[in-house]
C-alpha cells in the first residue's frame, strides 16, 4: 500500500498584521503555500474579516481578521502546519480540525 489517503480538514487562522505593510491576502498566500509545503491541497480560502476579541490579552491588540482554509492532505498535515506557522509573527493563531 503505497497510496496515502487524504483527509479533509478546516484550519482557521487569526491574522496578525498590525505595523506590517503586509495584507490580509498577501499572509493568506503565504499560510496556502505552508499548506502545500506539507502535501496539501487547499480547496477553499474564506475570510470572515476583522472580529473583536471576547477576551482581550493585549489592550494594544484588541481584534484581528479571521480566515477559514479548507483544505485536504496526509494526517500528519495538521500537526506538521501548526508546526511551521509557530513561528510566523503574522499568524497569530492556528486551529485546525477534521471537516
Amino acid at each position: 500500500m503505497s497510496t496515502t489517503a487524504h483527509r479533509n480538514y478546516l484550519a482557521s487562522f487569526i491574522l496578525d498584521n498590525r505595523g506590517k505593510e503586509e495584507t490580509v491576502e498577501q499572509i493568506v498566500e503565504v499560510v496556502k503555500t505552508e499548506i502545500a509545503a506539507v502535501s496539501g491541497v487547499v480547496a477553499t480560502v474564506e475570510n470572515i474579516g476583522r472580529k473583536d476579541f471576547a477576551r482581550v490579552t493585549d489592550n494594544k491588540f484588541p481584534a484581528a481578521s479571521y480566515v477559514q482554509i479548507r483544505f485536504s492532505g496526509p494526517a500528519s498535515a495538521p500537526a506538521a502546519l501548526t508546526e511551521r506557522l509557530r513561528l510566523k509573527h503574522a499568524v497569530y493563531r492556528t486551529l485546525v480540525e477534521n471537516a
